[in-house]
């Protein structure tokens, strides 16, 4: 097997096992006080160890004592749980939340190392495993950096004290005499310098300091925050190293596919093996339990087929003979759920934020607009499709997956299983994308499920087909927005109504009504200025198991606002970067509650994570320069721009079309720009910022999961269309907006505005207006255009 660093849960006295390919931390003991010390262990590729070798032993120290910085802002900074240094220099840093191709590794690495002030060259990150003493491990929400930039860098920096704490008890030495830099700790008296290596052990026996006692670093400061660091995990993925879920092997493995029910909570009504049994390689085959509402993470029953290899799997289960029994949602067919949902968004719902008086302003408008939106489920399909292994020990239980969070992974098992959780070890790998559907375990269960039935080392592989065919999708939903404008055609009056399957339907089967959380991503925290405002809801009740899936509901939310934003330019006869600037309103701080909002803020505080329109307004003007908005275009070309703050950052995108006569369509260039606070690496946040808008793009034209008789109709590419690269934008920029707020999100925000910028860029193209995604369709070539819009 490839090797990936991997980090278990300490465990007093552990000594590991010398089996395993993966790196056990408690083979070099951490630095960072409680008794904790370096252990010298040799690294390969690094430099010989050199004098002097100090001797904690040679000090009188009195006890360490606990350490005091368990809770700081953002959970647990302890140095020890988070860096490790040999004597040879070595700095090991942990990362504990999944590396998925966002570059959580190396961002992670950067934001410790460079409040240690470690040499880079000298870092090595490995992974963790799941275990409560790392905090939140839910690799999802765009959080990583969010939630960990503060704790991180007071571990760091409680480290790099430490070390110049010991390096002045060496010299005998005031600590203010003392200095470090790039892992080497200097003095001022003399210039004689003692390396990271040479003081770990002592340092490891000194206090931690206390948060009020550390120093962090000035932004100036910064040498590898905000710094273009080449990626920890790119140069091992091109030399084909790193462990992905597909690559784990196990002594004594054997590998199962599953033919799962069609419909959400179908079950199998009868099997016949025999064909089965027959295929070489075939062992064995397994009824796995039917699936019971609520959907919650179990898995979806059907039939396991157990095999010496993955191909005799899919060869045996594509002899099986099973009839299947219906479930409760046979009945279900997408395009007249369709009919119903937007049946619904036309009558009043409940309200969900409210300005002024909607009613009486539309009224006495001078001019309504209304328009209707509708967005598919969508399916996240990352490049590796779902897989997991599993092994069980007597009664205890360790799994190998890529899995978004280890933590939550390891609960679910344990409520499947009826076991302890800490019986339980849960190992992610490196995941080949994920887009949210990672954070739902099913696969690992059933992988757990067959492991315990069989007795043996089980691997489970989706193919392309089990993912698409039985994921957990995006919602389905359906917008309605009207609008008053007065004579000079500025906006009086906004009502936004929108009706999907709440995610909460997948924990609850009898929940229909829209989240506050879900409103809150682009529809009660609309950041208009219309003096008369008003956001409904209306209910929608589940039929497939319904999921989070790259941006949630921002997706189908900027959709209708940012496309209603510019068909309101278009009625009053604006050009529609300024109308939508107007819209906006001057800059200013809004806070939806307000307005009887009940509004999250995505888990963050209005006063350090504000609404703010001055910012959005920034991105929004820095995006139309970018692409020169106003320039002459050649016919039937058209540019479109959408604007939208998600996960608490702002981008704003400008998308150039090229429409041919046939409704063949190019896009010529693409332009984004993002404020996403203090950045980490602007390297990664831009590759972060184009996969986004990419995948946006992909979904807006392609992507569509529909159901008939309860199933999903799509099961493999082309059925479920992706962008293909010949069809990406020729000319792609993206400018990052200097900012020293706090660290939002990266890898969401990009994706929502893509959608209506392409929308908008079509109809200022063409003049036809699109307004139910996809524009194109998996199996089409050309744009479905409506009749053109007239003013």
């Amino acid at each position: 097997m490839r090797d990936l660093g991997i980090i278990p849960a300490p465990e007093a006295g552990a000594a590991g096992d010398e089996a395993s390919p993966y790196v056990n931390l408690s083979r070099r003991a951490f630095v960072g006080g409680a008794g904790l010390f370096v252990l010298g262990v040799a690294l390969a590729g690094c430099s010989t160890y050199v004098e002097p070798d100090i001797d904690a032993d040679g000090f009188d120290l009195p006890d360490a004592g606990p350490s005091p910085l368990t809770e700081v802002r953002g959970g647990d900074a302890t140095p020890a749980l988070w860096i490790a240094i040999d004597k040879d220099g070595a700095v090991t840093i942990t990362c504990h939340r999944s590396e998925m191709g966002q570059q959580v590794w190396t961002s992670m690495a950067q934001i410790v190392a460079d409040e240690l002030e470690a040499d880079w060259d000298k870092v090595t990150i490995v992974q963790a495993e799941g275990h409560e003493r790392y905090g939140d491990q839910n690799t999802d929400g765009s959080r990583s950096v969010r939630f960990n930039f503060h704790r991180l860098r007071v571990a760091g920096a409680a480290m790099r004290k430490m070390l110049v704490a010991a390096a002045a008890l060496y010299w005998k030495l005031p600590e203010d005499q003392c200095s470090a830099k790039a892992g080497l700790v200097s003095n001022s008296q003399n210039d004689e310098t003692l390396s990271y290596g040479n003081l770990a052990e002592l340092a490891g026996r000194l206090a931690v300091p206390a948060e009020a006692d550390i120093t962090l670093k000035t932004p100036r400061e910064w040498r590898y925050i905000n710094a273009e660091i080449p990626s920890l995990t790119v140069p091992r993925i091109v030399r084909g190293e790193g462990t992905f879920g597909i690559d784990v092997q196990r002594p004594g493995m054997v590998h199962a596919v599953i033919a799962r029910p069609p419909q959400l909570f179908g079950r199998v009504g009868s099997f016949d093996d025999a064909k089965t049994l027959a295929v070489p390689g075939v062992l064995s085959t397994m009824r796995l339990p039917d699936a019971r509402p609520p959907a919650l993470y179990q898995p979806l029953g059907g039939v396991a087929v157990v095999a010496r290899n993955t191909w005799a799997a899919i060869e045996g289960r594509r002899a099986l003979e099973i009839a299947w029994a219906d479930g409760p949602n046979a009945g279900y067919d997408s395009e007249t759920y369709a009919a119903q949902m937007q049946a619904t968004a036309r009558r009043s719902g409940k309200v969900r934020r409210s300005r002024g008086n909607v009613g009486a302003a539309l009224a006495a408008a001078e001019t309504r607009v209304t328009a209707e939106y509708y967005a598919p489920h969508l399916g996240q399909t990352p490049m590796e499709p779902p897989s997991a292994t599993a092994e069980w020990d007597g009664d205890r239980l360790e799994c190998w997956a890529c899995v978004q969070d280890p933590q939550s992974t390891r609960e679910t098992l344990a409520g499947a299983l009826g076991i302890d959780k800490e019986l339980i070890k849960v190992t992610p790998t490196w995941l080949g994308g994920a887009f949210g559907r990672k954070s739902k375990p099913d696969f690992v269960i059933e992988a757990a499920l067959i492991a315990r039935e069989v007795g043996k080392p089980v691997k489970v592989t989706w193919t392309r087909e089990d993912d698409v065919r039985h994921g957990f999708y995006h919602s389905v939903s359906a917008q309605y927005c009207e609008a008053g404008l007065d004579k000079d055609g500025t906006c009086t009056a906004w009502l936004h109504r929108s009706v999907f399957p709440p995610i909460s339907s997948t924990f609850d089967n009898s929940v229909s009504e829209p989240s506050d959380g879900e409103l809150g991503m682009g529809a009660t925290d609309v950041p208009f200025a219309a003096p008369n405002l008003r956001v409904e809801s209306g209910n929608a009740k589940g039929h497939l198991r319904i999921g989070w899936l790259r941006s949630v509901a921002n997706i189908y939310h900027a959709f209708a606002v940012q496309s209603f934003a510019a068909e309101l330019a278009h009625a009053a006869g604006r050009d529609q970067k300024d109308y939508l600037l107007e819209l906006i309103g001057p800059p200013r701080q809004l806070d939806p509650a307000a307005e009887g909002a009940k509004y999250g803020n995505y888990g963050a505080s209005l006063e350090e994570y504000p609404i703010d329109t001055g910012r959005l307004r920034q991105v929004a003007e820095k995006a139309a320069d970018m692409a020169q908005w106003g320039r002459k275009l050649p016919d039937r070309h058209g540019l479109g721009i959408a604007v939208h703050r998600s996960f608490l950052s702002y981008v704003a995108t400008v998308i150039e079309v090229a429409v041919g006569k046939d409704g063949a369509l190019r896009i010529p260039g693409v332009w984004v720009a993002v404020d996403a606070g203090t950045v980490i690496n602007p390297r990664h946040v831009r590759a972060q910022v184009e996969g986004g808008t990419i995948y946006g793009l992909s979904n807006a034209l392609y992507g569509a999961i529909t159901a008939k008789n309860g199933a999903v109709v799509q099961d493999n590419f082309p059925s479920w269309r992706v962008l293909r690269m010949g069809e990406a934008p020729r000319d792609f920029k993206v400018e990052i907006i200097a900012s020293d707020a706090p660290p939002g999100g990266v890898g969401e925000p990009p994706t929502p505005p893509a959608a209506p910028a392409l929308a908008n860029a079509i109809f200022a193209a063409t003049g036809h207006r699109l307004r139910t995604l996809p524009f194109i369709g998996a199996e089409g070539d050309t744009l479905r255009l409506p009749p053109r819009q007239t003013a």
